[in-house]
């Protein structure tokens, strides 16, 4: 079960423009001045609901994220720039308990044309590469590119806390919330292993 709500956490500068609709989402190269375009975002629970349906691989369950995208053109080429600020529901890699993961992070992204004739292929990108991507036709898919942002921002391994004591793994009890009587023998310890193997 999720915990907690989730907060307003930045205001949306008036001239931004807001997007809460899948099709604001895709954005025609055309209608990018030469001065550049800024766009708002808030991304409530419907997008996390579908997202899931689409990837039910995703670790994050629930989520809410506002920020802002700009977009600036360099002759063919596209600069994608963000900035995400949320919390996205995750399951602690101890415990196993969800809870409200609180979020930041920017991206710089540049977008060049995919080759002529040829659909965009996923490949292993080298070092040097990886804030490279292409797009094809004459619009740009944000909601892909964010979606992506976000996944790049889970932790490998979230804690609900730094301090989190995790599970027993004799009886299974969440030690953050309670003790239980089960003793490790220090004979688990593999120097005590070693210890008696040298013993023998």
């Amino acid at each position: 079960m999720f915990y907690g709500s989730w907060p307003r956490l930045i205001s949306a500068a008036p001239h931004h423009v807001k997007m809460k609709t899948k099709k604001t989402l895709q954005v025609s190269i055309k209608s990018i001045p030469e001065t550049g375009k800024e766009l708002s975002l808030d991304l409530g629970q419907e997008w996390f609901d579908r997202w899931r349906e689409e990837d039910p691989g995703l670790e994050f369950s629930q989520g809410a994220m506002r920020g802002t995208v700009s977009l600036a053109k360099h002759g063919r080429d596209i600069l994608v720039r963000g900035h995400l600020q949320g919390q996205l529901g995750l399951a602690c890699g101890r415990c196993l308990e969800s809870f409200a993961a609180p979020l930041e992070g920017a991206f710089d992204l540049l977008l060049v044309p995919a080759p002529a004739g040829e659909a965009p292929e996923e490949e292993e990108l080298s070092a040097a590469e990886l804030d490279l991507d292409f797009y094809a036709g004459e619009t740009v898919d944000l909601e892909a590119i964010i979606r992506e942002q976000i996944i790049l921002m889970v932790p490998l391994k979230p804690l609900c806390q730094e301090t989190c004591r995790g599970w027993c793994p004799a009886c299974g009890a969440n030690l953050n919330r309670e003790t239980c009587s089960c003793q490790v023998e220090k004979s688990d310890s593999p120097f005590a292993q070693l210890a008696k193997l040298k013993e023998k």
